[in-house]
């Protein structure tokens, strides 16, 4: 059991649910319908850890001008149905999330709509409560860290107090800008990126994880009492 004032920082998709492959694919397949040539590969390495935003960004960036009025909310509205009816939730996570009596909570760079589809979809939401993030929630996206600052804000806790478990680049350089612990899961994705990225563990199923923050809580512990 894993008891402790210490909250753990869950990002969402790829994390507690299998999202990206979904994702990916619709917005794969609509940028083809655009006429831009992209597979599923340059998907995840141009498009996965960023927000929404930041992709219309990217994708204008691609075209050379921006896509057409409502393309994005075709793509967010696409996405979130095929999600509401294919999502799963990563194995394991159950298992972990109720083995962890610790607070957690979810920051997300997707949107509030996107995160309550997949969480609900899965069976998870319940699980979190009122402690749902998102980008939509601060000014800058992951990689800065005012996502998770502002969730170990909102609930109380310092972010030397807090872990972040990230599977992207992306989200591990904004846990580790924000002065937290972060751990990469690399189940989708090599774990040298991470730890390029500033990673302090990686680990590649989520099985793994619980005995993982019981190894933080304790070194924390220890090093509180050298301290003393």
């Amino acid at each position: 059991m894993i008891t402790d004032s210490r909250l753990v920082i869950f990002d969402c998709d790829g994390v507690l649910v299998d999202s990206e492959p979904i994702s990916n694919r619709v917005f794969c397949d609509m940028l083809n319908d655009l006429g831009l040539s992209v597979t599923l590969d340059e998907m995840y390495e141009h498009f996965v850890g960023l927000s929404m935003p930041q992709c219309m960004e990217r994708v204008t960036a691609m075209l050379g001008c921006p896509p057409p009025e409502g393309f994005e909310a075709s793509v967010q509205q696409r996405t979130e149905e095929e999600l509401r009816a294919h999502v799963q939730p990563v194995e394991g996570v159950r298992e972990v999330l109720n083995a962890l009596h610790l607070s957690f909570c979810v920051a997300s760079g997707g949107a509030h709509s996107k995160i309550r589809t997949t969480l609900g979809a899965t069976g998870l939401l319940g699980l979190f409560g009122d402690r749902i993030f998102s980008a939509e929630d601060v000014k800058r996206p992951k990689p800065a860290p005012d996502l998770f600052l502002h969730a170990a804000s909102t609930l109380g806790y310092l972010p030397a107090r807090c872990l972040v478990v990230e599977d992207t680049p992306t989200g591990v350089r904004a846990g580790v800008a924000a002065g937290m612990r972060v751990f990469g899961f690399g189940a989708r994705s090599r774990v040298t990126p991470l730890l390029d990225a500033g990673a302090h563990e990686t680990f590649r199923a989520m099985g793994e994880l619980t005995a993982l923050v019981e190894r933080w809580v304790r070194s924390s512990e220890e090093g509180a009492l050298a301290g003393d």
